[in-house]
């Protein structure tokens, strides 16, 4: 019998699967998109195309032990446009650590649902779900790594390629295959996280450059089961690494910056206009002329 194919991390997929992936997904946001608009009030509808029902008969666990708004509402809303069902389990709703394993929870939610989508506290709690777990289980956040959050990133990079071509002033129409992206650099300012572990195993890998500042002490800088994947795919060569933020945004694409409650915000880099954000820095907010 196969393995079943979860999904921890982008380290798990190549290069290529990575990009299907992101394609796929901006194909089906093109689809989708009129679906959630909201309906026209004249006598005639504009005409709509199903998107794929892919999960049709199918129910999709979202064991949610950690809250979200954004993660919940998307992942609910794409298995109902896919077809599909979603049913949330949050930490009140089941007996997940109470006094029932999580082999046990496992086996009993994918004996009646075909995926899982949880977003949990510590990776070890995500790693022994897909331990024992029948069906797919996807990664939505863990303390390691955060895999969804980059896959959109990387959509939204290449949805505002045009941002990166001078000789392209307006972007292309949304239902075009996925616009090219020129090799990007991209700088990240903040704690070692969840959002940064997957970016460094992923967009060296697709032609882009990583510039990180995070503070010197051991606690915010990269763990080392995440160095050692880093290193593994040969991404480390494509990355420097320091303490300084301004020299870390130095020819930058594009900054990215961390706040302490694990929120964080792509910014399309333009001279004096990137912020810096980050617990240690938090007090040392710069003025444009900087």
């Amino acid at each position: 019998m196969a393995p079943v194919p979860h999904l921890m991390t982008l380290a798990d997929l190549t290069a290529p699967q990575i990009m299907r992936l992101v394609s796929h997904a901006h194909y089906l946001k093109h689809v989708s998109m009129p679906w959630l608009a909201p309906q026209s009030s004249s006598k005639y509808p504009p005409r709509l195309r199903m998107p794929s029902q892919s999960l049709f008969g199918k129910s999709v666990a979202l064991l949610f032990s950690k809250r979200s708004t954004r993660t919940r509402l998307s992942a609910e809303t794409s298995a109902l446009l896919l077809g599909g069902r979603a049913i949330f389990l949050g930490r009140e709703d089941i007996q997940l650590g109470v006094n029932e394993s999580a082999r046990d929870s496992a086996r009993v939610i994918g004996g009646m649902c075909q995926g899982i989508f949880a977003r949990v506290g510590e990776h070890e709690e995500i790693e022994e779900l897909a331990r024992y777990s029948p069906v797919p289980v996807l990664n939505a956040l863990s303390t390691l790594w955060h895999p969804t959050q980059t896959l959109a990133e990387l959509l939204t990079l290449h949805e505002h390629a045009h941002l990166f071509e001078p000789a392209l002033a307006t972007p292309p129409p949304t239902n075009n295959p996925l616009p090219t992206l020129r090799p990007l650099t991209i700088a990240y300012i903040g704690d070692s996280t969840n959002v940064l572990h997957d970016m460094l195993v992923t967009y060296p890998r697709l032609g882009h450059k990583m510039r990180v500042a995070s503070p010197l002490q051991p606690a915010y800088q990269c763990p080392k089961p995440v160095w050692e994947r880093v290193t593994q795919l040969g991404c480390d060569k494509s990355i420097w690494w320091g303490s300084d933020p301004k020299e870390a945004v130095k020819g930058a694409d594009v900054v990215v910056t961390d706040t302490w409650y694990e929120m964080h915000t792509l910014i399309v880099f333009a001279p004096h206009t990137y912020a810096m954000i980050g617990s240690p820095w938090a007090k040392k907010q710069r003025k444009p002329s900087d």
